[in-house]
């Protein structure tokens, strides 16, 4: 088992761990621990390198499967039960923070403001987009919802990440403000993520402390995806 260290520190840019399993054939390798963010929930995996005997390999993609986190390298592999050290691409991580933040300063708006559920989104670094159910979308509209959100951002609002049991968790109203609910059945414990006094919503990924720090959010386009699909495009300044 990996033991993400992601989920309770995103500020966490270097760390040492333990090599539990090697594949060679894939050029990878498992962590007994690690800060590389694995990609999931529309965000990207971590980048980095990782540093052993001398040798200083980057780290081309992370994925968990079952209950390891992978490490892709571009360059030789250290072995199992080897002493190694991980860095993160701090710059590329930082920007992914800030803007999986400004996500989610969106999503709480627009779900406070108008009741609108999210039915999918992604992100790359300082750029996503997200969509909600929306019958209809328009320039003033978009407007309004970008004013709200700088004024969220201004506020300089605290996030907390806390991970719950599973039945506790899902006591909170309104926990899941996607169309489908994308936890997987059985996981004994539910992270969430909440900005105080705008938005709680279990998620995984990694954010910044405040909303202060994610810069300017702007609405860089809109686009109808259906009937009741609308899509909204953000940059982050």
């Amino acid at each position: 088992m990996t033991d993400l260290l992601y989920q309770t520190d995103s500020y966490l840019r270097e760390f040492a761990a333990q090599v539990v399993a090697v594949d060679a054939a894939a050029n990878r390798v498992a962590l007994d621990r690690s800060a590389f963010y694995p990609g999931g929930g529309g965000q990207p995996n971590d980048r980095g390198t990782l540093s052993f005997e001398g040798m200083t390999v980057p780290v081309t993609q992370a994925k968990k499967e079952g209950d390891l986190v992978w490490h892709w390298l571009a360059g030789s592999l250290p072995a199992e039960g080897q002493a190694v050290t991980g860095s993160i691409d701090w710059e590329r991580r930082y920007a992914l923070m800030r803007t999986h933040s400004a996500m989610h300063v969106l999503c709480g708006v627009v779900f406070r403001d108008y009741g609108a559920q999210v039915t999918g989104g992604n992100m790359e670094p300082l750029a996503g987009r997200m969509d909600f159910e929306f019958a209809t979308m328009h320039g003033d509209l978009v407007s309004k919802i970008e004013t709200r959100c700088n004024q969220e951002v201004a506020a300089d609002r605290p996030l907390r990440v806390r991970i719950l049991p599973r039945e506790e968790a899902f006591q909170i109203p309104d926990l899941i403000r996607t169309k489908i609910n994308l936890l997987p059945e059985g996981i004994p414990e539910v992270r969430t993520v909440e900005i105080v006094g705008l938005d709680l919503q279990a998620d995984g990924g990694t954010h910044v402390a405040h909303t202060g720090e994610i810069g300017q959010i702007r609405v860089a386009d809109y686009k109808s995806k259906g009937a009741i699909n609308k899509r909204i495009y953000i940059e982050v300044k």
